[in-house]
């Protein structure tokens, strides 16, 4: 293309800054007004059509990609809220609960949605005739599906409600893990099911029914699909439970005409537990916090309520409420565990409060479920952040070209100053694990406990290379090595194993030196290996510990050998005599080995130098002052002060 045909807004050698914010313009008004993924291409294939020029395109392309990440991130987060809004929306209708099948209604209709499938149905438990039938249904067409009874065992739904475990099939009629049996098999081919996910309805430890969606077509079911489902499952059962109090209520009402006394106290603990429904309802909506939580339902049961770690509170009584899913008594107080998903997050522990009534117990039950529903929550918002910080630490690791201010950009975003000075830390755990599971758990670990350490001091972490790598801003007065020690201290104390640290120097400039991070962290990889060499396991060291001794130690290189061939013998004789001979030929080097000089720095005199020093030529060899000799023998001094105690 000549020069008279290029865009006023294409880079020049006279604007070579320009194009990128004018290239990311039309993405830009994409993302506003959320446009579809195709859209996207749009804007290239124009140019192109155009005949601009392949710098142009290529910044489009480059502008593309970038808006089609951001997209995704905001597509994710849409979702996760939409997620969280229809269980809370649910938890609001639980708490003013009226109608039985309306309430179950709405949680098939929100669980279809959100999951996107084709049909949505839940069944319930028959005790009397041992087998689970169709209670509600949302995009059934067949009549013959809709009247469905399963066995106990027989069909998807049968084993689930058998065994109390979620099953999930891509394709039902090639999956033998069911019971395949005639009339099922019929309803499922009239409905024209493929994929189902099928998880049970609990009430403590016992299935009332099962909560199912389907697609009529192959599909895999993720993780997150499971757990959500299986939160809406759980909400359902708290709906047939409050349902079956309300229900044994009005009973009693109907029953106990002239307890009037005993009515209206019975009433009374149901309006308050219908107020902490609200009440946490109302927290739940307004990004309320656990602590909120337990200040709330410390006030509906006049008690003092308080949310703990699972490692803080009674081993044996969590297990029994986890167990049993309904808070149990520990002597004076209770204990509710918080539990999501099978995994144990916490308890809610009501103190001295040992006479509870049902429905107060039922409410504390209630505020763990709650609890759990927000933990979840804080714990997606983190890991959504903490992969954020992942990706730029990638970017900046593999020394991509990209704009700085882009990068500076994004490193705000996150409260991260790219223009600080910072250090680079590669961090290991040094246990070996028993397999391949535990390990990936291990690692798991301490890539969690590096991202919070992170995020706590305006840094990024991301998992490399079989351990965790760390940016860190360097502050005022402190140094690599001090930040580096520090580092393996709080990560060690965090994930409950030794984990060793090695330091970057500190580098600057990060945004406009694409380069200095990756050299950064390979320097600090020589640090961690160098640690290991040296035996300092649970250590933190940096570059400037080593000085040229960090070149040395590069590679696998039998440190403790060379060490004990060089200088064993006298290292074992002072250690069985109790001498200081190491240590006076420290001085002797030290005082370019003048005897005179020695005996003044060890304050003793010429003739004890002297006698050492015989003494040290009749372990050594004749030799040892050698010009050779004279070297190993330093360095294998220098070797083996590094690999002493630890200097904390």
């Amino acid at each position: 293309m000549s020069r008279d045909h290029v865009h006023p807004t294409e880079r020049s050698p006279a604007n070579a800054g320009a194009p990128l914010s004018s290239a990311e313009t039309p993405f830009l008004e994409l993302l506003a007004r959320g446009a579809s993924a195709d859209a996207y291409e749009q804007p290239v294939l124009l140019a192109r059509a155009e005949g601009r020029s392949t710098e142009w395109i290529v910044a489009l392309e480059q502008a593309k990609l970038f808006a089609l990440r951001v997209r995704s991130e905001l597509e994710g987060r849409r979702r996760r809220e939409a997620e969280l809004s229809a269980l809370f929306e649910t938890a609001h209708d639980l708490a003013g609960l009226r109608d039985l099948d309306a309430v179950l209604q709405a949680i098939v209709q929100r669980a279809r949605s959100l999951l996107g499938t084709d049909i949505a149905y839940l069944s319930l438990n028959d005790p009397a005739r041992g087998d689970t039938y169709m209670r509600v249904t949302e995009g059934s067409v067949a009549a013959r599906f809709q009247q469905l009874r399963l066995g106990m065992g027989e069909g998807l739904g049968g084993l689930v409600a058998q065994t109390a475990r979620p099953y999930v099939t891509d394709d039902y009629f090639k999956d033998d893990r069911f019971q395949h049996t005639l009339a099922i098999d019929t309803g499922v081919r009239d409905e024209g099911l493929v994929a189902i996910l099928g998880v049970p309805l609990m009430l403590g430890h016992h299935v009332i029914g099962v909560l199912f969606a389907a697609d009529r077509r192959a599909r895999v079911f993720e993780r997150e699909e499971v757990a959500l489902l299986g939160s809406f499952a759980a909400l359902a059962a708290a709906a047939i439970d409050t349902a079956n109090l309300l229900t044994e209520t009005r009973s009693a009402l109907a029953d106990l005409e002239r307890a009037n006394e005993i009515i209206r106290d019975r009433s009374g603990v149901i309006e308050r537990a219908s107020d902490v429904h609200d009440r946490l309802a109302q927290l739940v909506l307004h990004g309320g916090g656990v602590h909120d939580v337990a200040a709330a339902v410390s006030q509906v049961l006049d008690g003092a309520v308080e949310f703990t770690e699972a490692t803080c509170a009674p081993a044996e009584a969590l297990e029994a409420s986890r167990a049993e899913g309904h808070a149990v008594r520990h002597a004076g107080d209770w204990i509710a565990a918080v539990v999501a998903g099978g995994e144990l997050l916490g308890a809610l522990v009501l103190r001295g409060h040992p006479g509870l009534d049902p429905v107060d117990q039922r409410t504390l039950e209630r505020a763990a479920t709650v609890t759990s529903l927000l933990l979840l929550a804080r714990r997606s918002a983190s890991e959504a952040e903490q992969r954020v910080r992942g990706e730029l630490l990638d970017d900046l690791l593999d020394a991509r070209d990209r704009d700085p201010r882009l990068l500076r950009e994004r490193a705000a975003r996150l409260h991260a100053d790219l223009d600080a000075t910072h250090v680079v830390l590669a961090a290991r755990l040094d246990t070996v694990a028993a397999d391949a599971e535990q390990e990936a758990a291990a690692r798991r670990r301490l890539w969690s406990a590096a991202s919070h350490l992170a995020a706590t001091r305006h840094g990024l972490a991301v998992a490399r290379d079989g351990g965790t790598v760390l940016l860190l801003p360097l502050e005022t007065g402190d140094t690599a090595t001090a930040v580096a020690r520090r580092a393996a201290r709080q990560l060690g104390t965090a994930v409950h194993e030794a984990v060793t640290v090695g330091a970057s120097a500190p580098v600057e400039n990060l945004a406009a030196r694409p380069d200095a991070v990756a050299a950064a962290y390979a320097e600090s990889r020589r640090c961690l290996d160098a640690l290991g060499l040296l035996g300092r396991s649970g250590d933190g060291a940096a570059a400037e510990d080593f000085g040229f001794l960090g070149l040395l130690l590069a590679g696998d290189r039998d440190i403790t050998g060379f060490v004990d061939r060089t200088i064993g013998r006298v290292v074992a004789y002072d250690e069985r005599r109790g001498t200081d001979l190491l240590h006076t030929l420290d001085a002797y080097f030290a005082c370019g080995m003048s005897p005179a000089r020695t005996k003044d720095d060890l304050h003793v005199h010429v003739n004890t130098v002297a006698q050492r020093l015989e003494r040290v030529g009749r372990l050594l060899g004749a030799d040892w002052q050698s010009p050779a000799r004279v070297l190993e023998i330093q360095l294998a001094l220098r070797l083996h002060r590094l690999s002493g105690p630890k200097q904390r």
